[in-house]
């Protein structure tokens, strides 16, 4: 009897919460770069539809099983990169901290902030990776930086509110955006308030 219920599990119901699980296991994948902007969105589209165990473990069976709910926002051990990642949650790198040359912010289903305008970018050129899928990603830079967004948004914007001059000979921020459902925007340093 044991051995006919394990062999028909993949014929059974599932439940609302065993799709959303699903959904977030497949935003994992794709915030660690397993799956592209498209394959997630198809996969997670079929995930919200699907009526069997079987039908959700077909869009799973090439995933690793396991993923950590959250990946830790704080530094790689890499020493030139680090990785700031929001999953049905919010991240953000904010105060006087060391900028790495190359920095990933992924926002799935949550929302990331970079906030560079205390930090000490410490090469000539700082290379940030984008990635916001039905999320965002807020990246506050200090007045004058040379700031350079490429990329793609699907249904979905990538936007500088820089209104002021580049400073010559100033850092080069290099913003490489995907975006599906949601947003990448710099924006300026926040005003000082002042207290007298």
């Amino acid at each position: 009897m044991e051995l006919e219920r394990q062999g028909g599990d993949e014929h059974l119901r599932v439940s609302d919460r065993e799709r959303e699980q699903v959904v977030e296991l497949l935003g994992q994948a794709a915030a660690e770069g397993r799956l592209t902007l498209d394959e997630y969105a198809e996969r997670a589209g079929a995930a919200h539809s699907a009526v069997t165990r079987g039908e959700l473990a077909r869009l799973t069976h090439d995933l690793p099983t396991g993923l950590p709910h959250r990946a830790p926002a704080s530094p790689s051990t890499t020493g030139g990169s680090e990785r700031v990642i929001a999953i049905f949650a919010s991240e953000s790198r904010t105060g006087a901290w060391p900028v790495p040359e190359r920095l990933e912010a992924r926002a799935v289903f949550g929302d990331c902030q970079i906030e560079l305008q205390d930090a000490q970018l410490q090469h000539e050129v700082t290379r940030i990776e984008a990635t916001a899928m039905f999320g965002s990603v807020t990246v506050r830079v200090p007045e004058g930086v040379d700031v350079r967004m490429t990329g793609m948004a699907v249904f979905g914007s990538k936007e500088s509110k820089l209104r002021g001059p580049v400073a010559a000979g100033a850092p080069i921020i290099e913003i490489r955006c995907q975006v599906a459902f949601g947003s990448v925007t710099v924006e300026p340093p926040r005003k000082r308030k002042r207290w007298w």
